[in-house]
This record gives structure tokens, sequence and C-alpha cells, in this order.
């Protein structure tokens, strides 16, 4: 069996999903989330055929899912990030597609190419792979700065413009990419303006001693390569739009709204910051808030939520200063240090 572990080092206590999932209990929710609940656990079960462990890293791509939200995954190689796409892909009833970014890859390539047909005299427009549902990006990092542009409508508007036409996406559209933090030789740095596109920033580590041990009995007995036929789809596109829906019908209280415009707003002012978060920050935080209190019974949003997904939220979009990276400084910590600045709402 594979794994994929989300390392989150955000060090303050924040609630498990076990000390939620038993809060809940304690009130009657005034959304019917059963539906939802049940769709999330199909999910779950369908990824726990082939991953050990990793409940965390479910529930953020979950969370994402039902925010309509991008992810980028960045880990070492070897850690199943491209694994943990492909079969939450799976799980989904909808199109699927992969794209193995390169150096020499085009626009073209991936958003398509108009084909001139002689027999209509005329210019015929032929979709490239990222007309699907579900994308996986692998190493998105390796492609050039003009293949990277192209995504930025697409990826934005849900929407490709060819020769002034315009050509929408089906619906949903996901983008799931991974990149390698080591390696650098080859690779390109991603634009601000692309990284500011992904809802999430989630960093897969190592598995631990015990998880380790559960993938080589895994394979020793005989549970070895990468068993996709053991995943089935459970969640059809309508399935998904209607759970969305849901999710954005949750109550956020009008001072919620105000921490969430204060925490982002102090990156801004951060003297450790040179590039502050910019406003679609705070609209994924509140999306994603609304999404994560639904997968955890709850049909109104905590200020635990937002502090849970600050990290994953903020630490694509703000830049450290030259002197704070050579302090050992990452933004990790600098989003810790403004959440224990920011009064918390009650």
């Amino acid at each position: 069996m594979e794994n994929n572990l989300d390392t989150n080092e955000f060090a303050e206590p924040l609630p498990s999903t076990e000390s939620t999932a038993a809060a809940t209990t304690a009130f009657a929710p005034r959304t019917d989330l059963s539906h939802l609940s049940r769709h999330a656990e199909a999910i779950r079960q369908e990824l726990s055929k082939v991953i050990v462990g990793q409940q965390a890293l479910a529930e953020l791509l979950l969370t994402a899912l039902l925010a309509d939200g991008h992810v980028l995954l960045e880990g070492v190689p070897g850690v199943a990030k491209t694994l943990t796409a492909k079969l939450l892909a799976r799980t989904l009833s909808v199109p699927f597609s992969r794209l193995q970014f390169t150096p020499d890859l085009m626009p073209s390539d991936v958003l398509g190419t108009s084909v001139f047909r002689p027999n209509k005299s005329e210019f015929e427009f032929r979709p490239g792979p990222i007309f699907a549902s579900i994308i996986l990006i692998d190493e998105i990092n390796r492609a050039p700065a003009k293949t990277q542009s192209a995504l930025f409508e697409v990826m934005e508007e849900r929407q490709v413009t060819q020769d002034g036409t315009r050509y929408p996406m089906p619906t949903p559209f996901i983008v799931l990419a991974t990149q390698n933090p080591v390696e650098q030789e080859g690779t390109y740095r991603l634009p601000e303006a692309q990284l500011d596109r992904f809802l999430f920033k989630l960093n897969v580590g190592y598995p631990t001693v015990e998880e380790e041990v559960a993938i080589l009995q895994g394979h020793h007995a005989g549970f070895g390569g990468t068993p996709l036929d053991a995943v089935r789809a459970v969640v059809s596109a309508e399935d998904l739009q209607k759970l969305r829906e849901q999710v954005r019908r949750q109550h956020v209280e009008p001072k919620l709204l105000e921490y969430i415009a204060r925490l982002v707003g102090q990156t801004r002012a951060h003297k450790g910051l040179y590039l502050g978060a910019s406003p679609r920050a705070s609209l994924a935080l509140l999306n994603g808030a609304k999404a994560l209190a639904a997968l955890r019974g709850r049909d109104f949003v905590t200020p635990e939520d937002v502090q849970y997904l600050a990290p994953m939220v903020l630490r694509h979009r703000i830049q450290l200063t030259p002197e704070r990276e050579m302090e050992g400084g990452t933004p990790d910590d600098v989003v810790k240090q403004i959440l224990q600045q920011i009064e918390v709402p009650r």
C-alpha cells in the first residue's frame, strides 16, 4: 500500500478531528448535513483502500473539493503525491486528465490549438488535455513561464479564450498540481499570480515509522504496485454540485468575516514580509472554512476552522523579506505569529 502524509508544521494547539466530532454532538444542526457526510465518508473509504492513514490530508483535499479550489501538493519524490491525486479523481464520476509538465511543453500542448480543415476552408479548435473536470499536473514547476502563464485564465475563470472564442471548462473543474521542493535543476519558479490561484498549498512529507511498516507489510503480502482498480467512483458531478451549494449556505458570523479580513490584512503590514496576501486569500479562507465546518458536521464556521486552514491558505501567498529568510524563518512561522497577534472573536 502507498502512503501520503501532510506535514503541517503549524504548532498552535488546534482542534483535532476527533475533538471536533465530539463537540458536534452538543448541538442540533439547522441544516441536514447527513447527505454530505455520507458522500465524504464514501470518498475516505475508497482512498483508504490504497493510502495508509493520512486522515488529515484526505480531509484537506475534500475541503478543497467542496470549496471549489485548486490544490498544490509539494513534497519530495516517492511520498505518493501523484498517486493520491489520481485516487481522488477516481472516486469522482467525472472526466480526468493528467499532464506531465516538461521544459519543452508549449501552451498549445495544454490548452489546445486551432487546426485548419481544408474541406471546410476554416480553422477548427481542437481542445487540449486541460478540458476535463479533474486535472493532475505533475511536476508543475518544470514548465517555463510561457506555459505557466497559459494557466492563469483557465484556473481563475474556468475558460479558455482561443482566437476570440470562449470555451468554458466542464463543471466541476479542479487542478491538482505537484512539485518537488528539493530538486532545482530544470525547474522554474511559479509566478505569484499562479500561486495565488491555488486554494491550498499542502506540504507532503514522510510517513511515520508505524505507517511505513504498514506499507511494507502490504507490499510483502502481495498488495504491491498501484491498485487503482480497487478504487471506484462514489460521487457524481451532480452530487458534488449539490454538496457545494450546501457548503455555500453555511452560516458565518459577521465578526468572523472581520477576523478573516484582519488576519489577511496583517500579512500586508508585517515587518517580516515584503509581499502580503491578496483579497483572494480572504475568500479562500472563508470558502475553505465553510467546507471544513461542513465536513466536521457543523452548519456554522468557528474561529478554529479559520486558524486551522490559515497556514495552508497563506504559506504560498506571502513572501519573506531577505533578512527574515537569512534568520531561518518560514512563512508558517509568520502565519503562526499573526494568529497569535490578532484577537480571536468569541
